[in-house]
């Protein structure tokens, strides 16, 4: 998301095969880190999260409040055990069945990602995971330990496998935002203070990969397995921090340069995928040229300059090619590719550009529709079935007790029209085939 709170190849990477919550193994490690060298294809926070503020650090952290790994350590071995790497037909024809064995309910939860604030309660939350089929949460507002983090996570994860009147045993997405800087949900023991993205551009691509492989595996260890990161926008240098979202708060790698964003964009999603956690490349197709933040505003959310043709979309795809398996699309409008739309309810930004041209085909997220001022005017129900009809997947809410209008919104629609029965249909499959690389579900064998 903003700051309150984001051409490809064949290949896929490969699944992962961790416990839910405990680290990956250092064979699983090494296999997603040999199809990120080769390419693959496989924010959101409310804005409670804008008036937060993390210290940076201009130094890479360690991997907990006790112990500094250096940047040539080794990933740690465990006793886990991995299966063989899929290829991606296999892990395609694994979510098909998967997705024919769920009920419709179950089906449209895969397609929600609630959040979790620390004042919630994750006893109810697990609860409504549980009733409402939920195939996500993401932690908002800053927790504080990694402790705290994986009790959550291990409490969420236990939702869906109580069987199948839940989620049909499939295990749960768990999202944070950790770019790093002021935005960095997760801190205190257990998770070291990652500094902004201007910092890390200062550290090189190779060093920054490393790092990322670092603080990524914190989160294994907490139970989060998806990274709403990283910034892939570009700020024109011309602008700075005139741009609300991203360059107020140094979320940019490199201002006005796509390139250099590009490299770095790529080298985090390197390190994040080495670590077993699935990065997210935000906010498609850039929120560098607005100067309104999405999240608390709709004054200053039209980029009158991005095309389907433009340089600054050159760090998504940098991304996409790095194996990035999924992207973010923001809320903001831009009228030279869809004059009616914002982007993330637009099939010309949704299907025809970052599946067509950019041929991204993983999972594509929203930017948070649940507090963000960009989509107030929307129906709440409407804000999931037009992201779905546009080519996306997963509807993100901050207020997770939207999911039952938007899950009685998608059935309705899927009622009346078979076309976007088909969408779902794709949409679920692409998200399960996500959760097969991620060992959060299993054909068997």
């Amino acid at each position: 998301m903003p700051a309150t709170t984001s051409p490809a190849t064949s290949a896929r990477p490969p699944r992962l095969r961790p416990p839910r919550v405990l680290a990956v193994s250092s064979l699983t490690v090494a296999v997603l880190a040999a199809a990120c060298t080769g390419g693959g294809q496989p924010e959101a926070t409310s804005a409670t999260t804008s008036s937060s503020t993390a210290t940076t650090s201009t130094s890479p952290a360690a991997s907990s409040s006790t112990s500094t790994p250096t940047r040539s350590a080794s990933p740690t071995t465990t006793t886990t055990t991995t299966r063989a790497t899929p290829s991606a037909t296999h892990t395609a024809s694994c979510a098909e069945r998967l997705a024919a064995s769920l009920t419709p309910s179950q089906r449209v939860g895969q397609l929600l990602m609630v959040g979790l604030q620390p004042s919630g309660s994750s006893r109810a939350l697990a609860q409504q995971v549980a009733r409402d089929h939920l195939g996500g949460v993401i932690y908002l507002g800053g927790w504080q330990g990694s402790g705290t983090v994986r009790q959550v996570s291990q409490r969420l994860q236990a939702a869906t496998e109580a069987g199948r009147a839940a989620t049909g045993g499939v295990g749960l997405l768990v999202a944070a935002d950790q770019e790093g800087g002021q935005v960095q949900q997760l801190k205190g023991a257990g998770f070291s203070a990652i500094p902004s993205a201007r910092t890390q551009a200062t550290l090189g691509t190779t060093a920054l990969t490393q790092d990322v492989r670092t603080w990524s595996r914190e989160l294994t260890r907490a139970g989060v397995n998806i990274n709403l990161a990283p910034v892939s926008d570009t700020v024109p240098t011309t602008l700075g921090a005139g741009n609300a979202p991203i360059g107020r708060y140094r979320r940019d790698f490199v201002p006005g340069d796509p390139q250099a964003n590009g490299r770095y964009a790529a080298a985090f999603v390197r390190g994040t995928l080495a670590a077993g956690v699935a990065p997210t490349v935000k906010h498609f197709p850039g929120l560098g040229r607005v100067t309104g933040n999405t999240d608390v505003t709709t004054s200053g959310t039209t980029d009158w300059t991005t095309s389907a043709t433009d340089p600054y979309l050159e760090p998504f795809r940098d991304g996409i090619r790095a194996g990035a398996p999924l992207v973010m699309v923001s809320s903001a409008r831009y009228p030279r590719i869809d004059a009616e739309n914002r982007a993330m309810f637009s099939k010309a930004v949704v299907t025809d550009l970052l599946r067509g041209r950019l041929g991204f085909d993983g999972v594509v997220i929203t930017d948070d529709v649940g507090a963000a001022k960009a989509v107030a005017a929307v129906p709440v129900g409407e804000r999931a079935t037009r992201f779905i009809a546009a080519g996306g997947d997963i509807v993100l809410t901050a207020n997770a007790g939207q999911a039952p209008t938007m899950r009685a919104a998608i059935q309705a629609r899927m009622k009346a029209s078979p076309a976007f029965v088909r969408q779902v249909d794709a949409s679920v499959e692409r998200v399960l085939a996500l959760k097969v690389r991620l060992g959060l579900a299993s054909c068997g064998g």
